[in-house]
Parts: structure tokens; sequence; C-alpha cells
């Protein structure tokens, strides 16, 4: 792979940028200064050092972030609304991520993020039922009528019938509900058909991975190896690239 490409692939650097740095004697190549932009090398193997820092060869990105509210879930908006994205650094951005599923602008909790399309496709498919499990807070009493409608599966206003979701209440008010879809608007709909109304939401957890306790809100960080793996088996795929 050329250098150039290499350092734009994992959002250090544009082409343009990078050869400024080549003649400012900023990136080394196993300790060599690099003498041009589209040196070749071995992304697996090199020692690539970028002003100071070790490069390491990423194929895929899987990120984390506490969705705050009032943020909206799309790469940009042409409104000039803050979006996910507006939350996470330069070099991270320039990767090319999208948001893996997508939480109402009101909905806060677990995102994940990703440049790996084709894995993402498969953990939001109702195929491979990547369970998605939500903390809500309803505008009166959750009956246990309720909790079994959820489980048979509720018919919409619409006339679409979700597939079986499971509602723990913890208090009359508030409690978890399990999804294995991602219909539009879906709890806040379900909950109207069984003439109730969400007054809040916060994703807990995503094909096993959960939500840290210490991660802030609007704060990310990379997946662990452990919970790559768990998407790995979630998604029905061989081994992941680590972040």
């Amino acid at each position: 792979m050329r250098l150039d490409r290499f350092l734009s692939e994992m959002g250090k650097a544009t082409r343009r940028e990078t050869a400024l740095a080549v003649r400012r004697g900023e990136i080394t190549v196993n300790g060599a200064p690099a003498d041009r932009p589209d040196l070749r090398i071995d992304e697996n193997a090199d020692a690539v050092v970028f002003r100071g820092e070790r490069i390491f060869y990423k194929k895929t990105v899987w990120l984390m972030l506490n969705k705050p509210q009032g943020v909206i879930c799309a790469t940009e908006d042409a409104r000039g609304q803050r979006t996910v994205l507006d939350l996470l650094p330069p070099e991270e951005r320039r990767r090319g991520l999208f948001p893996c599923g997508r939480l109402d602008a009101d909905t806060t909790g677990l995102l994940l993020l990703t440049d790996d399309g084709e894995t993402a496709h498969r953990l939001l498919s109702p195929k491979y039922h990547a369970d998605k499990v939500y903390e809500y807070r309803a505008a009166r009493p959750v009956g246990e009528e309720d909790c079994l409608r959820a489980e048979q599966g509720i018919e919409l206003s619409d006339g679409t019938v979700c597939l079986p979701a499971r509602i723990e209440r913890l208090t009359p008010l508030t409690g978890r509900i399990t999804l294995r879809e991602g219909k539009y608007h879906q709890i806040k709909r379900m909950f109207g058909a069984m003439d109730n109304r969400i007054l809040s939401l916060r994703r807990v957890s995503f094909a096993g991975i959960e939500l840290p306790p210490d991660l802030p809100e609007g704060a990310w960080r990379p997946l662990t190896d452990g919970e790559l793996e768990r998407l790995t088996s979630a998604a029905g795929r061989g081994k992941m690239h680590k972040k």
C-alpha cells in the first residue's frame, strides 16, 4: 500500500498533507525518514511513525458512543443540527464512519459507529436476532397485559406487526424492553398502541455489547477485543479485524 493512502485511510492525513509532512521530515518508516509520499509499505508489518505517533493499520473501525439527547444519528445534516460524528475527533471522522442503526434525537445511550458496512447490515437484520435493550420511563403504569401483548407481537396503528419483544418491569412506570428489530420510532409507536406514552428512552445494550456505566454522555471509545468477538458472533461472521 502507498504511504499516503495508508495515512489517509487511517484518518491521519490527506494525500496532500502527507506530501507536506514528507518534505518536513515528519514521517518515518522502520526508523528511516520517508522520502516520498507514494512509498510502498507493508501496512501490516512496517512501523510507520507520523509526527511522533506510531500508526497501526486497522482494516475496520468499531466505536461505541454514549449518545446524548438532542444529537441526531446522521453523518451530516443540511440544517446544521449537531450529529453524532461531531462528537468525534477529526481523525476518526475522516475514516468515513456511520451509525450502526439509529436512535431518535431525544433517545440517549449506546450507539455503535463503524466503517464496516457488511457487518453493520447483518447486525441490523432481524435474521440475525441482534437484541437491542432499552430502559424506558412511561407516562402510565405498564401492566401484565401490556407485557403479554409485546411478547405476542404488537400491531401498530398502520397495521405493521412487530416481532415479539420482551418487557421487564422494574417499577410501574419504568423498565427494560428488548427488541430484535428497529422499525421507525418503534418503541414509541408500540407504547402508543398500548394507550401509553414514552417519556424517556435510553439504549443500554446492542448485540451483546453493554453500555459501560463509567462512559459519560457524549464520550466514546473503541470496542474491546471481547466486544468485537461478541459482534462477530451476533453477525454470524468470522473473526473481525481489530480497531
